[in-house]
C-alpha cells in the first residue's frame, strides 16, 4: 500500500485551504488603514474592499463545477495556483481601490474554485474509513492558513509604516508559489477518470498509487455507481431524486454562515476593539482567536470518523448557544473585554470541533461521482453567498460612525444565537449520519 502518496496528495490539494484561510482574514488588518487611506464610505469600503473576495467565491463556486468535472480535478487545481500568484502580487500593488478590488476579485475566484475542487478531489482519493479526516484537512489548512494570517499582520504591522498593509497582502505569494509547483505531481481523480473520461486503466493506476487495496472491488462499485445514477439522467443535479442531498448542502452551507464565523473572522480586530481591548491588544487577541481555532479543528479532525459527522454538529451548535448568548449579555451589560474574549473563544472552539470540521466532509461525500463536482460548487455556492453577504453589510452595522449598532453590537450575536437553535433542530430532525459508508453506499441510501 501507498498510504504515504495518498497523504502527500491529500495535503498538496489541501494546501488550496491554507491559501483560503489566509487570503480571507489578512484583509482584517488592512480593513481600517485602507478606508483610511482611500477615505472609503462604509458602504463602499465594505463592498469593494472587504467583501469583494468573498464575491469572487461566489461566482468562482457558483461556475466551477463544469470545469472540474470536464477538465478535471488536476488541471483545475493547478490554475488556482496561478490566480493565487497573480492576486497576491495585484492587491499588494494596487494604487486605487478599483485596480485593489479586481485583484482582490481574482483571489476570491480562485478560493471559490478551490472550495469545490479541492474537497472532491480528496474525497475520491480517499476511503470510507478516512475519508472524514483526510476531506477535512481542507478545513484544518484554512484555519492553518487564518492562524498565521492573524501573526503574520501581527508581526508585520510597523513594518512598512503606511504601507504595511501591502506586506501583509504581498505575503500569500510564498504559499501560492509552493502550491503550484507541487500541484504539478497529483495524480488525477481515479472517480473522474472512470465516471467522466471511461479511463479504467488510468483509475486502476491512480488506486495503486494511493494505497487502495481492492481495486477490482473499488472499480466495481464506480461502475454501478455510475449506471444507477445515469438511470436518472446523465450529470442532472436538480431532480426530484437528489432532493435529499440537495438539502443537505444548502442547509448546512447556509447556517454555517449564519453562526456569524466570517462575522467575526474578517472584523476580529474591529470587534475586540468594541469588547473594550486597546489597538494593539486586539490584533494581539486575535491570535488567539486563530490559534483556539487550530486547536479545536484539528480535536473535530481526530473525532470525524470516531463519533461521526452529526455527533460533531450536534456538539458544536451547543457550544454556539452558550457563547453567542454569553457574548451579546457582555455588550448588554458592558463587561470586561477578558470576559468578552473568553466566550468569543469558546464560540471559535465550538464552530471548529462542529460545523468547521464537517461542512466541506459533508458536501463532498453527499452527492454521486458523475454530479459531484456540480454538488460541491452547489453547496460551496450557499456558503459564499451568505459569506459574502454578512461580510458586506457589516460596516453598515459597526461602523464607529455610521452604524447602525454603533453604540453597541449585541443585537448581532443575539440574531446568530438564534440562527444556532434552528441549526440544532435541523440536525436532529434531518441530518444523516455518513461515518463509515463509503460513496457508493452513501448514494444508494440518499438518492432516492
Amino acid at each position: 500500500m501507498n498510504k504515504g502518496k495518498l497523504f502527500q496528495s491529500t495535503v498538496v490539494a489541501a494546501l488550496a485551504g491554507f491559501i483560503f484561510g489566509f487570503d480571507m482574514v489578512v484583509i482584517s488588518g488592512a480593513d481600517k488603514p485602507i478606508q483610511e487611506l482611500w477615505h472609503t464610505t462604509p458602504l463602499f469600503h465594505g463592498f469593494f474592499i472587504m467583501s469583494m473576495a468573498l464575491w469572487g467565491t461566489v461566482i468562482g463556486s457558483v461556475f466551477a463545477g463544469q470545469p472540474t468535472e470536464k477538465y478535471g480535478r488536476k488541471k483545475v487545481l493547478i490554475w488556482l495556483g496561478v490566480m493565487f500568484i497573480a492576486s497576491a502580487i495585484g492587491s499588494a500593488l494596487a494604487q486605487d481601490p478599483y485596480t485593489f478590488s479586481f485583484f482582490r476579485l481574482i483571489g476570491g475566484i480562485a478560493i471559490g474554485v478551490s472550495s469545490v475542487a479541492a474537497p472532491t478531489y480528496i474525497s475520491e482519493i480517499s476511503n470510507k474509513n478516512n475519508r472524514g479526516k483526510l476531506v477535512g484537512m481542507y478545513q484544518f489548512n484554512i484555519v492553518f492558513g487564518i492562524l498565521i494570517a492573524y501573526l503574520s499582520n501581527y508581526f508585520l504591522a510597523g513594518f512598512g509604516g503606511a504601507n504595511d498593509w501591502r506586506w501583509m497582502l504581498a505575503v500569500l505569494l510564498v504559499p501560492s508559489t509552493i502550491y503550484t509547483l507541487m500541484t504539478l505531481g497529483l495524480p488525477e481523480s481515479p472517480r473522474w477518470l472512470l465516471s467522466t473520461k471511461n479511463d479504467e486503466e488510468g483509475a486502476r493506476k491512480t488506486l495503486a498509487v494511493v494505497g487502495v487495496e481492492n481495486i477490482d472491488e473499488t472499480i466495481q462499485e464506480i461502475k454501478v455507481s455510475n449506471e444507477q445514477e445515469k438511470a436518472f439522467g446523465v450529470a442532472k443535479l436538480f431532480t426530484k431524486h437528489h432532493t435529499k442531498i440537495i438539502s443537505l448542502a444548502f442547509f448546512v452551507a447556509f447556517f454555517n454562515q449564519a453562526s456569524g464565523i466570517n462575522f467575526l473572522l474578517y472584523y476580529a480586530p474591529r470587534i475586540l476593539e468594541e469588547a473594550g481591548f486597546a489597538k494593539d491588544n486586539s490584533l494581539l487577541s486575535s491570535i488567539s482567536l486563530g490559534l483556539m481555532n487550530l486547536i479545536f479543528t484539528f480535536v473535530g479532525l481526530w473525532l470525524i470518523d470516531r463519533i461521526g459527522r452529526k455527533t460533531l454538529l450536534i456538539i458544536g451548535c451547543f457550544g454556539y448557544l452558550i457563547s453567542l448568548s454569553m457574548v451579546a449579555y457582555g455588550f448588554i451589560n458592558h463587561s470586561a473585554p477578558e470576559f468578552m474574549l473568553t466566550f468569543l473563544l469558546l464560540f471559535i472552539a465550538a464552530h471548529a470541533i462542529g460545523q468547521g470540521a464537517v461542512i466541506w466532509v459533508l458536501i463532498s461525500e453527499v452527492f454521486p461521482n458523475n454530479i459531484r463536482a456540480k454538488g460541491q460548487s452547489f453547496g460551496a455556492s450557499i456558503h459564499w453567498v451568505f459569506a459574502a453577504l454578512i461580510t458586506l453589510v457589516t460596516p453598515v452595522f459597526l461602523d464607529s460612525e455610521h452604524g447602525i449598532f454603533k453604540d453597541n453590537p449585541w443585537p448581532i450575536f443575539a440574531f446568530f444565537c438564534v440562527m444556532m437553535g434552528l441549526q440544532l433542530v435541523w440536525i436532529l430532525l434531518k441530518v444523516p449520519e455518513t461515518k463509515g459508508v463509503s460513496l457508493e453506499d452513501l448514494q444508494k441510501k440518499l438518492v432516492k
